[in-house]
């Protein structure tokens, strides 16, 4: 009997234990269904607000890109037109400032964009004593104002040309030199250019951005790099948006480079960057020889340009025809859509983003009849965003506002020529 009571105990207790791990089972069931919810609607939301964001620093950079292609297309109009203004410094730096502006806006946009590796350098040939001797010269003027000297030494060793991002060189070296102009006052900015380490590829080069200003207080030394950070500075009122050097430590990033500084408070600043960049003397060449291509090639090719923005309209056809095409104009897709019916075109420049029928639906019509006539997207979307449509509307290539009237050229030249082949 007591054996029997024993055993019947034992079962009772792991009756009780199990019922007791069945609740708790259900109760830790029911706290993570509950959490796996509110975590599903973290996500969505997470997900919405990214979406947003993406959609506003495209919708901005469009915006941006527009105008700023009216100024940089009138700007080389000018410089066209008025061979006497050719080498003018002042028609320089309008134009870079343009430029600049342009990659700047995109760029503090796109600070997160960078943080999440969304965007990607773009690497070109270029000259860098020419890049910074334009860098200079569109700063003078902020040197004037503060009474600094600015000056810049560059390593004769440099190869003539380097292939890399310089857009995004001359973000890093502005934003540097602009620093340090706001908190030099009569004194000197000196901006140092030498290799550092010779490559298989290129070069390693080191810039030196040297002030001797007011400098940086030690206890605000570990935070420069912060995003909206505003070092107070004595009693001097400095304004900015407290992004260049965040910016800057991004880009930097980008090229897989390193960036430091040093600084004692009142004898000065120096930032160090150190940038890799490919030898570009042989990619120069090729480039040379695409760009020597004589202008009379171009005579009576008939140009269709699909562009609503009336400025836009007047760059596009100064630019063409100042090189010899023929340039018709209609203001949207539908136009475009039925003067092909009853006129004939070598190449077609869409603008993308139209009222009534976009680029992209405009361009699908026109390829139920037509599929060899070259069009080429011009807009001024990222060509990221917007690759997998191009490819669904068979448009054979794209250039991105603002561009150079050289490359616009290279690619019309190249796709009628490809055409005619055919």
């Amino acid at each position: 009997m007591m054996l029997f009571f024993i055993i019947f105990s034992i079962l009772f207790l792991l009756l009780f234990l199990l019922i007791k791990n069945n609740k708790q089972r259900a109760k830790s069931n029911l706290s993570l269904k509950l959490a796996n919810d509110e975590l599903k609607i973290a996500k969505e939301k997470a997900e919405e607000a990214s979406n947003i964001k993406t959609q506003f620093i495209s919708t901005i950079s469009h915006e941006l890109r527009t105008p700023l292609y009216g100024v940089i297309g009138i700007t080389d109009i000018i410089a066209e037109e008025h061979k006497e203004l050719h080498n003018s410094k002042h028609l320089k730096s309008l134009k870079f400032s343009a430029k600049y502006l342009l990659a700047l806006v995109n760029d503090i946009l796109k600070v997160y964009k960078i943080e999440e590796q969304k965007v990607v350098l773009e690497n070109t040939i270029f000259n860098l004593e020419d890049e910074l001797e334009t860098i200079v010269d569109s700063l003078q003027i902020i040197a004037n104002k503060t009474e600094n000297e600015l000056i810049f030494e560059v390593d004769k060793n440099i190869p003539e040309f380097l292939f890399g991002d310089k857009i995004r060189l001359s973000q890093i070296l502005i934003n540097l030199i602009s620093n340090s102009l706001k908190f030099t006052k009569k004194g000197t900015v000196k901006i140092t250019a030498y290799i550092n380490e010779v490559t298989t590829s290129g070069v390693i080069m080191k810039f030196q951005v040297i002030d001797n200003g007011i400098g940086i207080p030690i206890i605000y030394q570990d935070k420069v790099f912060d995003k909206f950070v505003q070092i107070e500075r004595k009693e001097d009122d400095y304004q900015g948006t407290g992004l260049g050097l965040t910016i800057v430590k991004k880009l930097v990033g980008l090229f897989k480079g390193e960036v430091s500084f040093e600084s004692e408070e009142d004898k000065g600043t120096t930032f160090t960057v150190y940038l890799p960049f490919d030898s570009g003397v042989e990619k120069a060449k090729e480039i040379i020889n695409l760009s020597e291509v004589d202008l009379s090639n171009y005579s009576n090719y008939k140009i269709l340009v699909v562009e609503d923005n009336k400025i836009n309209q007047v760059v596009t056809k100064k630019l063409l025809e100042n090189h010899k095409f023929i340039c018709t104009i209609v203001d949207d897709g539908y136009k475009a859509i039925e003067l092909l019916k009853t006129e004939t075109f070598d190449a077609i420049l869409m603008d993308i983003n139209m009222p009534k029928i976009n680029g992209f639906e405009t361009s699908k019509i026109i390829r139920k009849t037509d599929l060899n006539i070259p069009i080429i997207a011009v807009t001024a979307f990222d060509k990221q965003e917007i690759e997998e449509r191009l490819n669904d509307a068979q448009i054979n290539d794209v250039i991105v506002k603002p561009f150079e009237p050289s490359k616009l050229f290279q690619i019309i030249y190249r796709l009628i020529n490809n055409n005619e082949k055919v």
